[in-house]
């Protein structure tokens, strides 16, 4: 026991404030230097040297509140006149302070009780352990993104193992992910491990993959919450869908987490975590362990669709380069070879006078030849470069096509236009191209009787264009092969255009454009 004359209680000093040092990250009374009982000596860990005092502890009833505060401060702590003035915090070179102007004090800083003071260590050690865990979960999470990273550059690949990695550490029933479409009209599951399996629409058996996919993936799309935050549900949650609780029963899932696939404020999608419950276990860890990987996976997604996107604009320019490449070589070589040989060939006709009917008629079979095939060379270096004239908008290109496949065939061609509008060089440069290859398709292989060309506005921000035909039909084998028709298909993606190709043996062809600002996916359909 201390001498009497040395001794108080905590009661004694009820003007300090004991604040929690995760919140405010100061120092604390040495734990020799503070027990906890009613007659405790309130001292610090050096105040006794050889059995004797080297301070006088005083009375905070006599000892004036400066002092006190002076030798709580040395001590590390934090006084009521540091909170309410923050220049004289900083002055005495606690920096924390201004943080803690915008924190309310807990209630056990106003109490002198041991077992109040008891219970916020305990609480304080309590959250220090939960705030390690935490982040130890993170951190091995992260470490696991990026081995992933080098391991599965494959997005499939990345998701595939963080979806078993998972299951298998939360030791839970399954796992599943929904992603958003790239429309955001709806969300699709797009992978799930269950029973130690991996299923993705890959798997031969992922059509019959026993979930509730579209009742859960339409709560997913609809639930706002959801979107932003995690929510958690028992097994029979009145929130879920009926076919959902019902697998939840089956399977014996006891609770269902789910976390939004966020980045940047956009959501991807969702990851689904069903568990079951332990004994003594809140469970709350595997929240967590959803969120962490949550974040990773919607960065490596977000990293993979941009790689995507990357590689598909190369693919698009190396088409456009090889497209040009093609032109030139056309122009260049063969267009200027028949233009040649068809000047030789006219000088000859001129030149020679009377020859006999057969060498004349020879001639003159060389000439339409080289003639026609000059026209048919020109006619592919425009399919390749097609170009909207300056000022020349889509009625006056088409008009012009029109013109040009009338002079270069014996086919009537029809053309009946609406008012259009402008919808940007780059819309329209795409539809020309379409047109055109339409147009040319009709012109030299569907042996029609007649051509009908129609452009008008859908919904009045639209578009839509039909060139139709009467002739002999496309064959089901070559509905869709040739390069002409993929690049019809290509200029739809480009624009968000629906290209439609309907066609019927002997019932002739009809290639309809629909494009809005809205970016329709492109669709392909082929009457039989």
């Amino acid at each position: 026991m201390l001498p009497s004359a040395t001794r108080g209680t905590i009661r004694q000093e009820p003007e300090l404030v004991l604040r929690l040092a995760s919140d405010l990250r100061v120092g604390r009374w040495d734990e020799n230097g503070l027990v906890l009982s009613d007659d405790a000596a309130i001292c610090h860990a050096d105040v006794w040297e050889n059995g004797r005092s080297r301070c006088k502890l005083h009375d905070n009833r006599k000892t004036p509140t400066d002092d006190l505060d002076r030798r709580w401060r040395r001590a590390g702590g934090i006084v009521k006149s540091d909170v309410e003035d923050p220049l004289k915090s900083r002055q005495s070179g606690h920096g924390a302070c201004e943080a803690s102007r915008e924190m309310p004090l807990p209630e056990e800083a106003a109490s002198s009780e041991p077992e109040v003071l008891r219970a916020a260590l305990i609480r304080e050690a309590d959250e220090r352990r939960r705030a390690e865990c935490i982040a130890k979960i993170q951190t091995d999470v992260v470490q696991l993104a990026l081995d992933l990273l080098v391991r599965e550059p494959d997005v499939e690949g990345f998701f595939g193992v963080f979806a078993k990695t998972l299951v298998e550490e939360s030791e839970s029933h399954g796992c599943g992910v929904w992603l958003i479409d790239e429309d955001r009209r709806r969300c699709d599951l797009w992978m799930a491990y269950l029973s130690d399996r991996l299923y993705t629409p890959k798997s031969v058996d992922w059509d019959t993959l026993a979930v509730p996919r579209d009742s859960m993936a339409t709560h997913l799309f609809s639930d706002t919450q959801g979107w932003s935050q995690s929510v958690e549900y028992v097994g029979d949650d009145p929130r879920l869908p009926e076919p959902v609780r019902e697998f939840n029963l089956r399977a014996g899932v006891d609770v269902l987490v789910v976390a939004p696939l966020v980045l940047g404020g956009r959501t991807l999608g969702w990851v689904a975590l069903s568990t079951y419950s332990i004994p003594g276990c809140d469970g709350q860890w595997r929240v967590i362990l959803l969120e962490a990987i949550a974040r990773q996976a919607a960065l490596a997604l977000h990293q993979s669709r941009l790689a995507e996107l990357n590689r598909l604009e190369e693919r698009r320019k190396a088409i456009l380069e090889e497209r040009n490449r093609l032109a030139r070589d056309i122009h260049d070589d063969l267009a200027q070879g028949f233009a040649a040989i068809l000047m030789q060939l006219q000088a000859a006709q001129r030149e020679a006078g009377t020859m006999p009917v057969a060498v004349a008629s020879s001639i003159e079979t060389a000439i339409h030849l080289a003639r026609t095939h000059l026209t048919e060379a020109r006619r592919s270096v425009g399919a390749l470069r097609p170009t909207v004239g300056s000022g020349e908008d889509i009625a006056t290109a088409l008009k012009r096509l029109a013109e040009l496949g009338q002079r270069t065939g014996s086919v009537p061609i029809d053309i009946v236009l609406d008012e259009l509008p402008r919808f940007g060089d780059g819309v329209e440069r795409e539809i020309i191209g379409i047109a055109q290859e339409a147009l040319t398709n009709a012109v030299r292989h569907s042996r029609a009787r007649r051509i009908t060309i129609r452009a008008s506005t859908a919904q009045s921000v639209g578009f839509r264009l039909s060139v139709a035909d009467d002739g002999r039909g496309i064959a089901r084998e070559r509905s869709s092969s040739g390069f002409g028709m993929t690049s019809m298909h290509e200029r739809a993606e480009r624009i968000g255009a629906s290209l439609t190709i309907v066609t019927a043996p002997r019932n002739g062809t009809e290639v309809v454009l629909a494009w809005e600002p809205s970016a329709l996916p492109t669709q392909v359909h082929l009457a039989g």
